[in-house]
């Protein structure tokens, strides 16, 4: 069982909590309660619980000083924490320390309890990974067969004359002649130790009771089974060996599977392969490649390539990253689909790099080539794209700002245009641009858009409304086609009137008389 410290300055909730919980129906133990942090801290170095329950606001040494305390001695114990509604937020503090569990007081016992159960499910697991990799270590200090193994190995890895077989199956009392079986390669990816790659050997075994051979080949394990049931329930135990891999040490493996075969020609299947493994590079890590997927190569046909390099470059001058986010996933799709020949595919990511770098100067573009080494050393397809899409975002963000502030000063003269061109009635987008700016209008209202949030038309009318109100509340005497013609609607008062009404609910003669009557 799991032991409990429950610690609260309140003595009505340390009681209540003490005999409402039936504490060992869940697998724990209450071993006592603290008032404060300081009593709780000299409980903890007597007694080393597992989990502490504790209050946040308390006096002497509040539950965050608590857990930053017992982090730094014994950062192996868990907390939950209660907190009241104002002090919610503040609680996140401890999230550094590690800390999952919040309980917004007033808590029911059913919620307590789910905290406690889930804190015990986490513990349980931890206490058999490390079981688990205890095992495995032991394992590593044991004296392995390894001369079988080895002759194994070079048997499936190299190829031997007919007279060999008969030596190794005489040597090592082993079938040689199965008429069907498979090999599957392992392949960790990221950093890993010898030790990990013990432990999918041995997933492996547990899994395949019945296998001819596991072993490492360099930095691979090699597994070659009876083919004696279907494929696709070969891959589930494939996948369940992945998975088990991954809930003990967090890192993920690729898995090549072979076509069945006679264990004479394992040597062509570990091959077969081989090639398979190659193919991470399209499919990425953690994936389970089998010969189907390398044969849609041949299946789709070999397409030409072809990506327009110089609109690419355009979209990224503009500095709309959105733009050059959809093209690049375009690209990376398209070239991945297309399975070439896994040179070609990054001589055409790094063509399309080269001339993305070549639009910024001189100084950027040395720093960028620095990049083009990593670049080529990356082993997937999807590693490539997201290391391309984050030089792309911060070269594409570099060309915003410099837009940004030459745009900001074209939409400050179109706002300086409206200004002093507020009773012209030709004063629309189509004239601002032709006749003022000398710009493309299509460009111009996209442009103000973007930078005001409105479209060109609905800011005008709006100006011009908010100018007709000032002068109804500062000009008692102005009449309404004398407010038409000043604000750019001509003699056209009765449109400029359902305008006004539209923008205000009151056509102009309805707020005159609000606004005398107000006054």
């Amino acid at each position: 069982m799991y032991k409990v410290l429950l610690v609260d300055d309140e003595r009505i909730i340390t009681d209540g909590m003490s005999k409402v919980i039936k504490w060992e129906s869940i697998g724990t133990n209450l071993i006592g309660t603290a008032k404060n942090g300081l009593e709780a801290f000299e409980k903890i170095t007597q007694n080393k619980p597992d989990i502490i329950i504790s209050d946040i606001k308390m006096p002497g040494m509040n539950g965050l000083e608590l857990v930053a305390k017992v982090h730094e001695h014994y950062p192996e114990i868990r907390f939950i924490l209660l907190s009241g509604f104002s002090e919610f937020d503040y609680a996140k503090q401890a999230m550094v320390y590690g800390v999952k569990h919040y309980l917004l007081k007033p808590c029911n016992e059913n919620t307590i309890i789910d905290a406690l159960k889930e804190l015990s499910e986490e513990l349980n697991q931890q206490k058999k990974r490390k079981q688990f990799i205890e095992t495995m270590k032991e394992t590593l200090e044991t004296v392995l067969p390894y001369a079988k193994e080895q002759l194994l190995k070079e048997y499936v890895t190299n190829i031997y004359e007919n007279n060999d077989l008969n030596h190794y199956q005489n040597l090592l009392q082993l079938d040689l002649e199965i008429s069907n079986v498979r090999l599957i390669l392992f392949q960790i990816d990221g950093q890993f130790q010898f030790e990990q790659l013990l432990a999918i050997k041995n997933i492996a075994e547990q899994i395949f009771k019945e296998y001819i051979l596991s072993c490492s080949v360099g930095e691979l394990i090699l597994l070659l089974v009876k083919d004696d049931r279907e494929k696709n329930q070969l891959l589930q135990k494939v996948e369940q060996i992945r998975k088990t891999f991954f809930q003990y040490y967090q890192l993920d493996c690729t898995i090549a599977v072979s076509e069945a075969g006679r264990i004479s020609h394992a040597n062509k299947l570990y091959k077969e392969a081989l090639d398979c493994l190659n193919y991470r590079f399209y499919l990425g890590e953690g994936s389970i490649i089998t010969r189907e997927d390398i044969d849609l190569k041949n299946r789709n046909g070999q397409k030409e390539f072809y990506f327009d390099d110089q609109k690419f470059c355009r979209q990224v001058k503009t500095g709309c990253w959105a733009e050059v986010e959809e093209e690049l996933t375009t690209f990376f799709n398209y070239i991945s689909n297309l399975r070439m020949d896994i040179n070609s595919t990054k001589s055409y990511v790094i063509q399309l790099f080269n001339s993305m770098i070549r639009l910024c100067d001189s100084d950027r573009i040395n720093f960028y080539l620095t990049k083009l080494s990593v670049l080529l050393e990356l082993e997937t397809i999807q590693s490539m794209n997201s290391f391309f899409n984050e030089i792309a975002k911060e070269i594409t963000s570099g060309f915003y700002q410099q837009n940004i502030n030459k745009h900001s000063a074209i939409i400050s003269r179109v706002l300086e245009v409206i200004e002093n061109h507020i009773g012209d009635p030709q004063l629309n987008l189509q004239w601002v641009a032709s006749e003022m700016l000398y710009m493309n209008a299509d460009y111009l209202g996209k442009l103000f858009k973007k930078e005001t949030g409105e479209k060109f038309s609905n800011y005008l009318t709006k100006v011009r409304i908010n100018q007709a109100i000032n002068m109804i509340e500062n000009e008692s005497d102005v009449k309404i086609f004398e407010l038409a013609e000043k604000i750019g609607f001509g003699e056209n008062a009765q449109y400029f009137s359902q305008v006004f009404k539209k923008q205000t609910g009151f056509t102009p003669s309805e707020y005159k008389r609000e606004s005398v009557q107000g006054m």
